[in-house]
């Protein structure tokens, strides 16, 4: 039981409540709590503080939780082992992923999976290129959808050259020209997608020396496109997250191609379990 009340903590602390740790790792709460107050008793440190807005890491807890995690990463990796003795009928693939490729590779790649190897359980967590690349070194997820170049350490493999297009209005006076031209941004409200980190259509201005002002900046691929067909401003999206649109908007071609490089990436494919690995023989599904 020391293994449950030491995942119990890493839990508490990643979703910052015994309440949704209590959920996930279907205890009751006061079970959760108890456990945490046992490890406290145990080590003689107080690893927590309570409060009505949820629990804080106490500075002890601070230096105990990194060795906690790594308890908990090898305890999945012990199970997983265990699990591919008994031919893959079990185990978890935890994956990090951003918008685009989990509305339209991920369903395809996960249900061919799942025809083989249908005990396999998912989690996902949706983010942008930093965190996932956090998520990823830290051992949060097994692997991720990413841009690449990503960090040197990552193994990666490439996936898909996505071109960036230019979003605008269907009744845009723009619309019916071949291909966009880039400086047409300057001149326009322009909606600013920020996935972090290595931000590719920042590059593009700053590579052909152009300064849009963004009036609206977020994360999310379709709030751009709502803003765009509301008549809001234009936007630059990849070409990926067009596909099955709702929104009635126009994609042009950029009169300077540009793109964004996905791949997927893990910390070593050598100590990935046998699910991973066989995981990624799956994603030419996409």
């Amino acid at each position: 039981m020391n293994i449950q009340k030491i995942i119990a903590f890493v839990k508490t602390v990643e979703y910052g409540s015994f309440t949704k740790a209590a959920e996930i790792l279907n205890y009751s709460q006061s079970g959760i709590s108890r456990m945490i107050g046992d490890l406290e008793n145990d080590w003689n440190i107080t690893l927590l503080e309570r409060g009505k807005g949820g629990v804080k890491l106490t500075s002890d807890g601070t230096r105990i939780l990194p060795y906690a995690k790594n308890v908990v990463n090898e305890y999945e990796k012990l199970t997983m082992q265990a699990d591919e003795l008994k031919g893959l009928q079990s185990g978890l693939i935890r994956i990090g992923t951003f918008s685009s490729v989990a509305t339209h590779w991920l369903p395809n790649i996960i249900r061919e999976f799942q025809k083989d190897y249908p005990h396999i359980d998912y989690e996902l967590l949706l983010g942008d290129y930093r965190e996932i690349e956090e998520w990823i070194a830290e051992g949060r997820v097994d692997c991720g959808f990413l841009r690449l170049p990503t960090l040197p350490e990552f193994e990666t493999i490439f996936l898909e050259k996505d071109e960036l297009m230019a979003i605008i209005p269907e009744n845009h006076p723009l619309a019916e020209t071949e291909k966009f031209p880039i400086s047409a941004f300057c001149s326009e409200p322009f909606m600013l997608l920020e996935k972090g980190g290595n931000d590719e259509i920042v590059e593009i201005f700053e590579k052909n020396h152009l300064s849009p002002k963004a009036h609206f900046t977020t994360w999310d691929d379709y709030a751009i496109m709502s803003m765009v067909e509301s008549g809001l401003g234009i936007s630059i999206l990849p070409k990926l997250i067009l596909r099955r649109i709702p929104y009635r908007i126009t994609a042009k071609e950029l009169d300077v191609p540009a793109y964004r490089n996905i791949g997927i990436a893990l910390k070593n494919r050598k100590t990935a379990s046998a699910a991973v690995k066989r995981f990624l023989e799956y994603i030419k599904y996409r």
